[in-house]
């Protein structure tokens, strides 16, 4: 099992989560935040946060056709 919650696990996802969303033409800041030591997990912890709201980006990347539009729709959504 992948852990997620390690600085190394959350740089794997951040760069996932990049990547994925660069594929589509989306810009999202993601940033890795040091939560220290929590009890409840008895380990370390690294926050993975970005700009997206409800796991949507914000906004396309810079000269991609559309960019002034921040809206994301689904593939099933827009042939609908």
């Amino acid at each position: 099992m992948k852990d997620w919650c390690d600085e190394e696990g959350a740089k794997r996802l951040r760069e996932k989560i990049n990547s994925y969303w660069a594929e589509r033409g989306y810009e999202v800041d993601v940033d890795l935040v040091d939560a220290g030591f929590v009890p409840a997990m008895r380990s370390a912890r690294c926050d993975v946060r970005s700009n997206m709201v409800n796991g949507m980006p914000r906004r396309r990347a810079a000269g991609e056709v559309g960019s002034s539009r921040p809206t994301y729709r689904p593939r099933n959504e827009a042939t609908a």
